[in-house]
């Protein structure tokens, strides 16, 4: 089992999160056959693939949320492969799905407070912890006490973000944070995506916006029928033919 981690686990020796030929899916219909990747402290992991191609499915099983049926999941070094999912939030996994799941019959800062709710803090504690989620996202700021389906779509995405932050994740896990948005918008979610790595935390992103998820990249796996078809530092793909032909299966 588990057990709390620690601010000083958190460095560049190991690591964040390690998947090393994970096998997954949904009762008999497998999606995943074989996926390893990495995500290192204060990087972004771009995790590509065409639909179907298991990249939701992958973060599931990080999340827990997915058994892995074979393979393995560390995060810092530890297996957590058989952890329950509320015991990976604990110590530090959090996801953002796609579709911008927040409650949206609850006002901008309900949803903040709940976003802290694992940690065991009470209101107060938390309420005070709110001005570095609005110093990132003012738009939160100056309409936090309306309700959050009120929200554009881009608006609502920054929370979602900003509610998976309240848990103090060490590893942040995006699915399709683009999904539906104005390329305009999808900027600036990417900005906002790319300066969280300065905290430290490790990003694990999936995208469909390939052009927008490589300006924030630092490691790059691509994946199609569940198996990784390129695995590179984004440094050494440039404008690579050979992530065009991963990315359509020509690899």
């Amino acid at each position: 089992m588990t057990g709390a981690l620690h601010e000083e686990e958190l460095s560049g020796e190991v690591p964040l999160l390690q998947v090393e030929h994970l096998v997954t899916g949904y009762g008999d219909i497998r999606a995943v056959w074989d996926v390893s990747l990495q995500v290192w402290p204060g990087e972004v992991s771009v995790l590509l693939g065409r639909n179907g191609a298991g990249k939701t499915t992958t973060l599931r099983a990080i999340s827990g949320l997915n058994r892995a049926d074979a393979g393995r999941i560390r995060f810092l070094g530890r297996d957590i492969t058989s952890v329950p999912a509320h015991t990976r939030v604990r110590d530090g996994i959090a996801l953002v799905q796609e579709g911008k799941r927040i409650f949206r019959r609850r006002t901008i800062e309900e949803n903040l407070l709940l976003g802290g709710y694992t940690r065991g803090l009470g209101k107060r504690k938390l309420t005070a912890e709110l001005g570095g989620i609005y110093e990132m996202f003012p738009i939160l700021a100056d309409r936090r006490h309306i309700t959050s389906g009120q929200l554009s779509g881009g608006q609502q995405q920054m929370l979602a973000i900003g509610q998976a932050l309240m848990a103090k994740p060490k590893l942040l896990m995006l699915d399709e944070p683009s999904g539906g948005l104005a390329p305009s918008i999808t900027a600036e979610v990417m900005a906002k995506v790319a300066g969280l790595k300065e905290t430290g935390i490790g990003i694990l992103l999936v995208e469909q916006a390939v052009t927008a998820a490589m300006e924030v990249a630092d490691r790059v796996t691509v994946l199609d029928v569940g198996r990784v078809l390129l695995d590179r530092r984004a440094s050494e793909i440039g404008d690579s033919a050979a992530l065009t032909d991963a990315y359509f299966g020509r690899a």
